[in-house]
């Protein structure tokens, strides 16, 4: 089997994991890593028996493709010069810290030909997947993603941290733009939102209501979707679905057939649950072989800088609306 040569740039929580991945792929070969710790680029380097290069320029030479696992704010720099010595990336959500630089990489992606993958992990998860084959078409979507206090992700507000998440769900299932946003913040123990929510209204009609907590004592991630003739809930945690529909008359369909009151008709509910296959791992394997096999990513570049365009706009607005509310206290 053909490999790329891959590397990690940034061996933080994050990295390692990606680290541990490129060693394990049947289509990679890790040929090294990068990170300004040089204490602990050796230490990884030495543990995966490959190189601890020196600067970007150097790993560059020797690898094809990059996962960019930093700060989002280093994302753009590294990113850009990367792309620009033709190396394929996969870069870390959210894309960069501004939609300007995001912008910027479309364009440098474009004149040097190479592929451009966003890490939006959720697209991967086995409950998403669940719903591969059936004909999603939302009205109303809710999700909600609370989480623990984590000091790691305080470099960006809860909207780029967590809701981006969803945000990005939402745009790929309602395939919709965006006429209307609202959104409310609360700040409550970093300098930045910790707590978020957003209501999404697209030109087709449909809605999504999205809440990001960074600050709450039990975690949950679940999306809902709810649409003519059915309703799919994803717990994006336990990775798995429930899904319900409207059964066609007389039709022979895999799952438990409900009856619905009197109205002679079906609703069909199937469970769908996690088969063991690690998101991030998948993920990966998937940014390589598009690559070998010259096809698309599964998560363009475009995709997830619209995913930050919007986050940035909600974020702005929950912003000014916190500020509204400080003023009249």
């Amino acid at each position: 089997m053909p490999k790329i040569k891959t590397a990690v740039v940034g061996v933080g929580s994050l990295g390692r994991h990606h680290l541990k991945w490129y060693a394990q792929l049947a289509n990679c070969e890790l040929v090294g890593l990068f990170d300004i710790d040089r204490e602990k680029a050796e230490r990884f380097a030495s543990e995966y028996n490959v190189t601890a290069f020196e600067s970007l320029q150097q790993l560059a030479e020797q690898a094809e493709a990059v996962s960019i696992v930093v700060p989002t704010t280093d994302h753009f720099a590294v990113a850009s010069e990367l792309i620009e010595r033709s190396v394929h990336c996969l870069i870390e959500k959210p894309v960069t810290s501004t939609y300007d630089e995001a912008c910027a990489l479309i364009d440098l992606a474009g004149k040097h030909s190479v592929k451009i993958a966003v890490g939006q992990i959720e697209r991967f998860n086995p409950a998403v997947r669940a719903l591969e084959g059936i004909e999603v078409r939302p009205s109303f979507i809710e999700a909600h993603r609370l989480a623990a206090f984590d000091p790691r992700g305080t470099d960006v507000a809860v909207v780029l941290d967590l809701m981006i998440h969803d945000i990005d769900l939402a745009l790929m299932f309602i395939k919709s733009p965006i006429v209307n946003i609202q959104a409310s913040a609360v700040t409550v123990i970093s300098d930045l939102p910790d707590i978020a929510n957003a209501r999404l209204t697209f030109e087709n009609g449909a809605v999504a209501n999205l809440t990001a907590s960074r600050i709450s004592l039990h975690a949950m991630r679940k999306l809902r979707i709810f649409q003519k003739s059915g309703y799919y809930s994803l717990d994006l945690a336990a990775k798995q679905a429930d899904l319900y529909r409207l059964a066609e008359r007389d039709e022979e369909a895999e799952g438990m057939r409900l009856p619905l009151g009197k109205s002679g008709r079906d609703v069909i509910y199937l469970k769908k649950q996690d088969q063991g296959a690690d998101m991030l791992g998948t993920e990966l394997e998937r940014f390589l072989d598009a690559i070998l096999t010259d096809t698309d990513v599964a998560v363009p570049l475009e995709e997830g800088v619209e995913a930050l365009r919007v986050a940035l706009e909600v974020q702005r607005i929950g912003r000014e609306s916190a500020e509204r509310m400080m003023a009249r206290s």
